[in-house]
């Protein structure tokens, strides 16, 4: 799914304009963003919950020479699915 295809979900089901499906888009975007910052998690209703995760300092390895390098320690967000989610992935026909 592509941010112009929810874009045009907006505007066909609910008579948006393209203009305000975008900032529609773009508060949903800021709103998740600052829950993050503030309390390292946000909750989607229906969908799931992010969450700000510290990865450790690792040792990999270029694929392109085999020589080892070092990875840094930073954050990531982690992403766990609802329950609604995942009960209506189990519905879903994926071609194989």
């Amino acid at each position: 799914m592509s941010k112009s295809f929810l874009i045009e979900k907006l505007t066909t089901d609910l008579g948006m304009t393209r203009a305000q499906a975008n900032r529609a888009l773009q508060i949903v975007e800021g709103c998740t963003a600052a829950s993050l910052q503030v309390s390292g998690k946000a909750t989607i209703p229906g969908i799931g919950t992010l969450r700000i995760e510290q990865r450790e300092a690792r040792e990999g390895r270029n694929p392109r020479t085999g020589a080892k390098i070092k990875i840094a320690a930073r954050k990531a967000v982690s992403f766990s699915a609802s329950s609604d989610l995942k009960s209506h992935a189990q519905k879903c026909k994926v071609a194989a």
